[in-house]
């Protein structure tokens, strides 16, 4: 009854174990921030050839940290997509060998399914149906989950998502990389109205998201500063970027909320660890009466614990995958 799960869709290298209830009983995570922050984003092959050199000792460390030994293993589990492909595939062709050698199931996740899924490990017992706002650097969508394994797309972003604004913005104020733990530290100091920015609530009674106005209104507000050799104040501007995102990802999550008639609302994704954002949703949603739940910090970023939470589901429902399993860079949850 002991899950071997395993994360590599982008830059970061993990492995977790879980054992019944779910319960989390090693997690380790290898980043690779370090490795790209020198080109100001994540190069996929290095990527790749990180999560290559890693994976073998992070999952002899996974299996001492939880003091078991291969044959303990029940399952494993893989993300599948979406993804960058070649870091996938490191992960999906380590965890065929697995299965295949322990002969163990099989079961690929979807990298977003395991955003949400974090929820239920770090809250047990928490109940559908729910509402879940995942927001990430490739990724706003709000889901619907009525019960177990089943995800409707209520909404979602039309052009940039959230966590990618947030990196481009941080790259136009010369923050560096990752950007938006940078732009919600620098927030913290200034003034969200100091600044004037757009907020896209797009058509009336749309649940979509788009954000690639507000950052061309940022790069916008900057050149203009720097062609009249004014000095901008980045904390100020930083503050009102990520207050303009913040309105839209609480007002849309509300009215998603209502429409669906559901009592929770879970916030998943790498930018749920954002202090504004989960701030305001907390004050939102004890106004309307709302249960709130997110993540603690380590399962916001990506890590093996949140698609071993996933795959534990799928695993107790009978779901398998055969060996033919392949990675899909663009693997839709809906």
């Amino acid at each position: 009854m002991y899950l071997l799960a395993i994360e590599s869709s982008c830059d970061e290298t993990a492995v977790a174990i879980l054992g019944p209830a779910p319960r989390l009983l090693a997690s380790v995570v290898a980043s690779q921030v370090p490795v790209h922050q020198k080109f100001g984003g994540v190069v996929p092959e290095i990527a790749s050839r990180q999560h290559l050199l890693t994976l073998n000792p992070l999952l002899e460390q996974a299996l001492q940290q939880a003091q078991l030994n291969w044959e303990h293993l029940g399952a494993v589990a893989v993300t599948r997509g979406p993804g960058l492909v070649g870091s996938l595939l490191v992960g999906v062709s380590a965890a065929k060998a697995i299965a295949w050698a322990l002969n163990i199931p099989l079961i690929g996740v979807n990298h977003l399914a395991g955003h949400i899924y974090a929820n239920f490990l770090a809250h047990p017992g928490l109940e559908l149906p729910a509402l879940c706002l995942v927001v990430s650097g490739g990724h706003t969508d709000l889901i619907y989950l009525p019960e177990h394994g089943r995800f409707e797309r209520l909404g979602r972003t039309r052009d940039d998502a959230a966590g990618e604004a947030f990196d481009k913005v941080a790259r136009a104020l010369g923050l560096g990389y990752p950007g938006g733990p940078l732009v919600d530290r620098l927030a913290r100091e200034g003034n969200p109205e100091a600044i004037s920015l757009p907020r896209a609530f797009l058509e009336e009674g749309s649940l979509d998201f788009s954000f690639s106005g507000l950052k061309s209104a940022v790069l916008n507000y900057l050149n203009r500063a720097r062609q009249r050799g004014e000095e901008v104040n980045k904390a100020d501007l930083a503050a009102a970027f990520q207050e303009a995102v913040i309105d839209v990802l609480v007002e849309k999550t509300l009215q998603a909320a209502g429409r669906t008639g559901v009592e929770r609302i879970l916030l998943a994704g790498g930018v749920a660890a954002n202090s504004r954002l989960r701030q305001r949703l907390e004050e939102r949603t004890q106004q309307a009466g709302l249960k709130l739940y997110y993540p603690p910090l380590d399962l916001c970023t990506d890590n093996a614990a949140m698609i071993g939470a996933a795959g534990w589901y799928l695993w107790q429902a009978g779901y398998r995958d055969d060996l033919y399993l392949n990675a899909e860079a663009n693997l839709p949850l809906v």
